[in-house]
């Protein structure tokens, strides 16, 4: 049985994101420069292809925004406007927070889950051709997309390089210096995290970076046309918006579950894996451990990734207090990852490669290579509902339908390590899966 919109409980998460100050300041105010216009997204879908155009173009245009909101994985929080862009007065579209951390499970959208659906890179490409044909001027993203790749697969971003990127063109201080030539960067998707475990981390990302605090959170605002000036005025709303990254509260299963396997899972769960991430229930606890490289056995590009040079940088400059705040300039592993509503961020791993629970806790049946539907839930194996391929089909040639299938063959996207489950019985994992789904 798979879960529908019709059948999902309303999530606590959800429905207080409204509420909070720091939410509007994310979806009202724009800290980036618009990518584009609304005359620009409403007229994308010519660039689509065949036969999806020819439907775009018998299409009311509110039929035509929803398709192109399905097509990129933006969501609509209301009056047509996306979850993931400010929509500013003059009809820019800036960039936010939810791009990649506003997704939706079995088609609700949630604020702070991981957006699985993002097709940041369709989007790009798609807008600078329709930018071309109205003869509009390219923006950053345009040209960008050229240099540093956006997201091989559909749901997954390249933002670490981003980071680097945009610090890379400034000193300590935030200021601008010149660089002659563009250092050469380790291109790797990610899988985003989800924010409600932001007030349980000593340390953000995978490799326990930096220090939790709300300037940690402003590093993707280094574009050029924001200054060291404007990060200390917007320092404040930072402030409000990790605050309210605070109040988050994991999604609930909105199934049944079954009390005494769960608690047969949950003793199973204290013996083999509460060391690395936590204990839950009356007195929750959560230990932030790194667990070095040799022992997960994960995909090794993300902790490689960035060099000694960008990680003192960074433990040296404003966004740590230079030097006040904890970052870690030597990371031998992965933080293991709090499992609060584990069951609504799939897919797992760092990097995304994993589709659902039940393939996590059986390493020998991970997919070489697997596609998602947009919506489905996969309620048995507790994840994304998925086909399984032994490769990409030699007749998928689109490149955004490429995108739409996750091959762990391909650089930074291994789905191998964290191979602990196979020491369990069938039993045990069963048990296990089952209380997973009460985190």
């Amino acid at each position: 049985m798979h879960l529908r919109v019709a059948s999902l409980l309303l999530f606590a998460c959800a429905g207080l994101a409204g509420e909070h100050e720091g939410y509007r300041l994310l979806t009202e105010k724009a800290y980036l420069h618009p990518d584009f216009d609304q005359e620009t997204f409403d007229a994308v879908w010519q660039e689509w292809p065949e036969p999806l155009r020819s439907r775009a173009a018998k299409a009311t245009p509110e039929e035509r925004r929803r398709m192109a909101f399905a097509r990129y994985g933006l969501t609509d929080r209301g009056e047509g406007k996306p979850l993931q862009y400010v929509v500013t007065e003059q009809g820019g579209w800036a960039m936010n927070c939810f791009a990649c951390h506003g997704g939706q499970v079995a088609g609700r959208a949630i604020p702070g889950l991981p957006n699985t659906n993002l097709a940041l890179e369709t989007l790009t490409v798609e807008i600078r051709r329709t930018k071309a044909r109205l003869k509009k001027p390219f923006g950053r993203m345009d040209l960008g997309q050229f240099f540093l790749p956006l997201g091989g697969s559909t749901g997954t971003t390249n933002a670490v390089v981003f980071s680097a990127a945009l610090a890379d063109l400034r000193d300590k201080d935030l200021n601008r210096v010149p660089r002659i030539a563009p250092p050469n960067f380790v291109h790797h998707d990610l899988d985003a995290p989800p924010w409600w475990h932001f007030r349980r981390k000593e340390r953000l990302y995978m490799d326990g970076l930096v220090e939790r605090g709300h300037r940690s959170l402003m590093q993707f605002l280094l574009v050029p046309a924001n200054g060291p000036e404007k990060l200390r005025a917007w320092e404040r709303d930072f402030e409000t918006i990790a605050a309210y990254l605070e109040t988050l509260e994991p999604p609930k299963w909105p199934g049944a579950i079954d009390a005494d396997l769960a608690g047969r899972g949950r003793r199973v769960f204290r013996r083999n894996c509460s060391s690395c991430h936590g204990v839950y229930g009356a007195n929750p606890s959560y230990p932030n451990r790194e667990v070095p490289l040799a022992e997960v056995g994960t995909d090794p590009v993300r902790l490689k990734a960035l060099t000694k040079g960008q990680r003192e940088w960074f433990a040296q400059s404003w966004f740590t207090r230079y030097g006040k705040k904890r970052a870690g300039v030597d990371p031998k592993g992965y933080v293991a990852p709090p499992l609060d509503g584990i069951w609504a961020s799939a897919p797992y791993l760092h990097n995304g490669s994993v589709p659902t629970l039940w393939h996590l806790l059986h390493p020998d049946k991970r997919p070489k290579v697997w596609r998602r539907t947009p919506e489905g839930y996969d309620e048995r194996r507790v994840g994304l509902e998925v086909a399984e391929f032994e490769s990409i089909p030699d007749d998928v040639r689109d490149p955004h339908e490429r995108r739409g299938y996750f091959d762990t063959g391909v650089y930074s996207k291994s789905a191998a390590g964290h191979d602990f489950p196979a020491e369990l019985s069938k039993e045990q994992r069963r048990a296990l899966l089952e209380y997973l789904k009460s985190l």
